[in-house]
Formats: C-alpha cells, sequence, structure tokens
C-alpha cells in the first residue's frame, strides 16, 4: 500500500509545473524595477479578461501612486512596520489567526478521541466521522465565501466568528446534558465549522491584504507562526479535559472555553476589522515604497 504522505510531495511537483505558466504579479515587478515585464503581465491579464467577456473600466489618475523599488525589509524593519506603525491592524490579525488555529486545532485533533471515549465509537470507524467534519469546512467557504465581498469583512468576519462560538456553546450545554449522540454531535460539529471555516479562510486573507505589499508575505507568515504556536496548546489542554472519558463535565467546560475564545475573535473584527472589500491592495495599506502624498493609513 502506498504511503499517504507521499501525496504531498507529488503535490508540489505539480504545482511546481503549473508555477511556470502563471504570469508573476505585476505589483512584485514593479517593485523590483521590472517595469516593462510588469506592463507585459498586465496586458496579458488585460487581453484574457477582455476574451472572456469582461469589460475592463479605466483607472482614475487620481489613484495612481509612484512606486520607488526599495530593498527587501529584514525582520527587524518588519516587526517595526507591523508593531509601532500598523499596531492595531497587527493586535487585529494576531487575534484572528490566534482564536482560529486554538479552536480548530483543539476540535479536530481530539474528534476521533471524544467520539470514542464519550460515544462508544469503534476506533477503527472514527475517522470516518472526520469525512463530515472535513464536507462542512470546505463547504462553508465555498458557499458563502462569496459574501465576503459583497457583505463585507468587517461584518462576515465578525459574524462567523460569534456564530461558531454561539453554536459551541448550545452544542456544549447539549453535549453536558447528554442529548447528543456520535451523529448528531459530528452534525452540530460540521454546522459550527461551516461558519468557522469561512471565516477563518476570510482571515488568512485579511492578514495578507492589511499590510503594505512589501511586507505582505512575511506578515503571514509571522502571525501564522505566532497562531500555531497557540494552536498547539489546544489539542494537549482538550486531551487532558477528555482522559479517559469518565467526566464530561470538564470537557464541557473546555467547550466554553473554545466559545468564548471565537467569541474574542469576532468582538475584536467588529471594533478594529478593516473594510478593504472592493478596495485595491494600495488603498487598504500604502506601499512602503511609494512616492506619493497620498495618506498613509495607520493603526
Amino acid at each position: 500500500m502506498a504511503d499517504p504522505f507521499l501525496i504531498g510531495p507529488v503535490i508540489g511537483v505539480a504545482i511546481w509545473g503549473l508555477r511556470r505558466h502563471l504570469p508573476e504579479s505585476p505589483r512584485w515587478l514593479v517593485m523590483h524595477g521590472r517595469e516593462a515585464e510588469a506592463e507585459e503581465n498586465i496586458a496579458r491579464i488585460e487581453r484574457a479578461a477582455e476574451a472572456a467577456g469582461q469589460t475592463l473600466e479605466p483607472l482614475d489618475d487620481s489613484k495612481a501612486i509612484d512606486i520607488r523599488p526599495t530593498r527587501p525589509h529584514g525582520y527587524l524593519s518588519l516587526l517595526r512596520v507591523l508593531f509601532r506603525v500598523y499596531p492595531a491592524r497587527s493586535t487585529l490579525g494576531a487575534t484572528l489567526m490566534i482564536t482560529q488555529s486554538f479552536l480548530y486545532n483543539a476540535i479536530f485533533f481530539t474528534y476521533t478521541m471524544v467520539l470514542t471515549k464519550f460515544f462508544g465509537v469503534d476506533e477503527k470507524a472514527a475517522p470516518l466521522y472526520l469525512v463530515a467534519f472535513a464536507v462542512g469546512n470546505l463547504v462553508g467557504p465555498l458557499t458563502i465565501g462569496r459574501l465576503f465581498d459583497t457583505v463585507g469583512r468587517r461584518k462576515m468576519i465578525s459574524g462567523t466568528y460569534l456564530l461558531s462560538g454561539a453554536l459551541l456553546a448550545i452544542t456544549a450545554v447539549l453535549f453536558h446534558q447528554g442529548a447528543l449522540n456520535a451523529i448528531t454531535q459530528t452534525i452540530a460539529w460540521s454546522v459550527i465549522f461551516f461558519f468557522a471555516s469561512a471565516g477563518a479562510s476570510s482571515a488568512y486573507l485579511t492578514v495578507s491584504e492589511i499590510f503594505p505589499l512589501e511586507i505582505r508575505a512575511q506578515a503571514i507568515a509571522v502571525f501564522f507562526a505566532i497562531a500555531q504556536c497557540f494552536g498547539a496548546i489546544g489539542p494537549v489542554f482538550y486531551g487532558a479535559l477528555i482522559g479517559e472519558g469518565d467526566d464530561p463535565g470538564k470537557l464541557f467546560i473546555g467547550f466554553l472555553i473554545g466559545a468564548g475564545v471565537m467569541v474574542v475573535g469576532g468582538i475584536v473584527e467588529a471594533f478594529i476589522g478593516i473594510d478593504a472589500e472592493g478596495k485595491s491592495l494600495e488603498e487598504v495599506a500604502t506601499p512602503l515604497s511609494a512616492v506619493t502624498t497620498r495618506p498613509r493609513a495607520t493603526g
């Protein structure tokens, strides 16, 4: 039987080949002084869009900015920009990433333990329940993902975080009362993560779009790493609460904590979230290398 871990390298090789046929980001090219290549790629993208029947509106000259290519930013420069120029946005990014990582890892990595120890599901059959969980995680972003652009980032991210937290709290009460079985518990978690996964997916994009172009990749890497440190706590914490499955009261408290964590993320987004929908990246955060009189967004 083939090792399932071999799937990862196969996908990587496939993407490596696909990458050769994708145009480089015009923004990246401009920031690195390769204006001619940027113009060529923009023209290629415009031709493809027009061939697909899209009508491209001309850009308002008032939105034009000049870019002066600069050196890449090191980590000291990155930290200065993140926490001195954009402290509120850094707080937002860290909160969204940490809260979703904690909840997702806590539930996902202890999922089969709950099923086997509290609901008596056979260890060989327990992984099959993960299919329903995976479906909920996938269907959420696919079906309501567009609403983050139409309804708005702040409303949808805060709404999905708050709703998933509220649903988890309700599920915790039902679990504690013994009103759930393996199937209904799985359905409940699938519904919760239908919303939580959509919100978390947008949170990843939010972290990469609310900072200047030059540090976007580094910013999401930093906050992802921070989130994973906290995410690693979740499975250990919930694993200890599950124990031998003889005290559902402990796990009930754990579920309420997880619900509270998601609610915190939703509240932070509601108050300091960035309304980035329908805007260019330059409007959301002025590039650090921009030579312009346009006021720079901070906070």
